[in-house]
């Protein structure tokens, strides 16, 4: 049995090994073997594996999914757990405001990479995809033009306040691609994310957490763009 929240860029554990032997039997390269560390080298195998199962554009990012996982073990000889992905709402990383981080690790800008951030942080999170990406996209939108450099935190509204920390901007400002502020970061954060907002997929993990605590977004993100008008591209831009 492999369980899909396991098999998460950055993790090590004997599923991650369990997959990448599959993968190796498969064809798909991993020159450092079957570590049990899903790293660079795993995340392009598991891309070529989708690509092979007829995946194409961001459905083949090298992500695990349900679907695609299940297909991998019926070929390999393991089953999978689908139903472990989503962490319970009580538990999703919380920080102290300590411990959150201000570095920014220059990540992908425009619409396609936040669409596979998105996809990113729906599987971390247990959203389906369909009603996430879409949501998280539009939101970056509006919030930070795409992630764009510039746009990544706001010292102009009423969050400018608390001690210069390590960016050299006030503490309480939003950052990231999502605009989320360190408070609401911390206390939404998705265990196993960097602990920095300008992380977009980190960013994007506390935005689904803290959406759903605040506006009662449920769990498939089925009424995301009808809870939060930030996330609807057909109704005005609105803060969140």
């Amino acid at each position: 049995m492999v369980t899909l929240a396991n098999v998460q860029f950055g993790k090590t554990n004997e599923d991650v090994r369990t997959v990448q032997r599959a993968l190796i039997a498969r064809g798909r390269g991993i020159p450092a073997g079957a570590t049990g560390h899903f790293d660079e080298q795993t995340k392009a195998a598991y891309a070529a594996e989708q690509r092979a199962q007829g995946f194409h554009g961001n459905d083949a990012d090298g992500v695990p999914g349900c679907e695609t996982l299940t297909q991998l073990g019926r070929l390999e000889g393991f089953t999978v757990d689908c139903q472990a992905v989503a962490p319970t709402r009580n538990t999703p990383g919380r920080l102290s405001l300590a411990q959150v981080t201000y570095h920014d690790p220059n990540d992908g800008v425009g619409k396609a990479a936040m669409e596979g951030y998105a996809r990113t942080a729906c599987s971390l999170t247990g959203m389906e995809p369909a009603f996430g990406i879409p949501a998280l996209v539009t939101i970056s939108l509006r919030e930070s033009s795409y992630n764009a450099p510039g746009h990544r935190i706001n010292t102009r509204d009423g969050n400018n306040r608390g001690p210069i920390v390590a960016d050299g901007h006030r503490q309480n400002c939003s950052r990231g691609a999502m605009q989320v502020i360190p408070p609401t970061f911390a206390e939404h954060h998705q265990a196993g994310t960097a602990t920095t907002p300008y992380d977009v997929v980190a960013d994007m993990c506390a935005a689904v957490n803290y959406v759903r605590s605040r506006y009662r977004v449920n769990h498939s993100g089925s009424n995301f763009a009808a809870r939060v008008q930030q996330a609807d591209p057909h109704r005005p831009p609105h803060p969140y």
